[in-house]
């Protein structure tokens, strides 16, 4: 069954649904003052109440990964995008209790996506296409953040009230349950490692007592911070307020950053399975992304042409995207549910924690003044060294790209 029409429609599926929950993800960015109005709270508070989908997305990320190994992906990836779709409906329902757990629940939701369609990836299809189809899996997904953006933005700067918005995406997350129930192929789990509770905390075991499994989680968060954080959140806001750019400007100037995803994702998971290394391609793409960053915080707005930067940032940015295929690598092939929740675990921890850390920045540095280019340099500055601190983790990382591989087995041979 193996790269069978069935797979592939699993696979597509999936991908689908990552695209849906990376929508719900990216579209408050745009709406940041009707949330604002709607709720009470100033824009650091929305921050702090967006975050809750990361810290769901962290806390649920071992109970995705470890369900999915245990009992497959057909009951536990719709059960996922109910969830997602539930939250939706929640956060439009105007009510800042509601919206709350609403967010929560996308975030907790919406982890499976990603988790089910690297699972789907490393059961059916062949090591040697790996990191292309993981690569074409974000590039989902940030094609979701880009049009959370870029198509969302003009809908509510054309009238359209916010909560409708989400009362709409929750009703197509149900949708998206239902196709997954229906389509998703059965499988056969493997079961042999005893009971439930006793294979999970086996395949926990493993994962968590590699160190490779520690790196990967940590460079991944360093490296996703600046597009889920810095962009999805603050973007539109820091074109407007340091820059002085109009709403649809910056809107659009902002979702170039997931369109170079859209590009990059696939690109950097091509050139390593091409090259059959990892590490380089991981390096490469950091140390642009850091000129990038360097260059929107500290360099003047008119020198390049528009949205260059931001394309290139999303393309570099999508190397972080590699590390879901090595820790796969780096892991017994039967956990590889487990071993993609554990970096999703590790990334969108840091994601939370630091999100929060920039909204505390953002409101001592602002002292109820108007924010201006100065506050955003002062607080996301410290995206530069992490970008750094992820170069040099890469280095102490493991190549585990198919060229060490055919090396090793070469070596053993002789």
């Amino acid at each position: 069954m193996k790269g069978s029409a069935a797979i592939w429609i699993a696979w597509l599926l999936a991908a689908i649904y990552y695209f849906y929950q990376y929508v719900l993800r990216s579209a408050p960015a745009v709406m940041m003052p009707q949330l604002s109005e709607a709720f009470g709270l100033s824009s650091a508070a929305i921050a702090s109440l967006l975050g809750l989908f990361y810290y769901a997305y962290a806390a649920f990320s071992l109970v995705a990964g470890v369900s999915i190994d245990r009992i497959g992906a057909r009951i536990v990836i719709p059960g996922g995008a109910f969830l997602t779709g539930a939250g939706a409906l929640l956060f439009g329902m105007d009510n800042l209790a509601i919206a709350e757990v609403g967010r929560f629940l996308q975030g907790g939701g919406g982890v499976f996506a990603l988790i089910g369609a690297v699972y789907i990836v490393s059961r059916n299809f062949p090591a040697s296409r790996a990191a292309t189809l993981i690569g074409a899996t974000q590039m989902f997904g940030m094609a979701g953040g880009a049009a959370g953006q870029f198509l969302v933005g003009p809908m509510i700067s054309s009238g359209m009230r916010w909560n409708f918005f989400w009362i709409g995406m929750g009703l197509a997350g149900l949708a998206i349950a239902a196709a997954l129930a229906v389509l998703l192929p059965r499988e056969k789990v493997d079961k042999s490692q005893g009971d439930w509770l006793k294979g999970s905390l086996t395949a926990l075991r493993v994962i968590f007592r590699n160190p490779q499994s520690i790196l990967c989680g940590l460079i991944a968060g360093l490296l996703f911070i600046p597009t889920t954080i810095f962009d999805m959140v603050w973007g539109v806001r820091f074109l407007q307020e340091a820059h002085g750019f109009s709403y649809a400007e910056a809107v659009i100037r902002s979702a170039t950053v997931p369109i170079g995803w859209i590009i990059g994702c696939p690109l950097m998971g091509l050139i390593s399975d091409r090259i059959g290394r990892r590490k380089p391609v991981i390096i490469a793409g950091a140390c642009v992304l850091l000129a990038c960053l360097a260059w929107i915080l500290y360099g003047r707005a008119n020198v390049f042409p528009p949205y260059l930067i931001g394309l290139i940032a999303g393309m570099a940015s999508g190397s972080a995207m590699l590390l879901y295929t090595v820790i796969k690598e780096a892991n017994p092939p039967e956990y590889s549910g487990t071993a993609t929740g554990t970096i999703n675990l590790l990334n969108f921890t840091l994601t939370a924690i630091m999100g929060e850390v920039f909204a505390v920045i953002m409101r001592a540095a602002l002292q109820n003044n108007p924010a201006g280019l100065e506050h955003y340099q002062l607080t996301f500055h410290p995206l530069l060294y992490g970008v750094v601190l992820a170069v040099l983790l890469t280095f102490i990382l493991k190549e585990t790209g198919s060229a060490t591989r055919a090396s090793q087995k070469t070596a053993v041979t002789v």
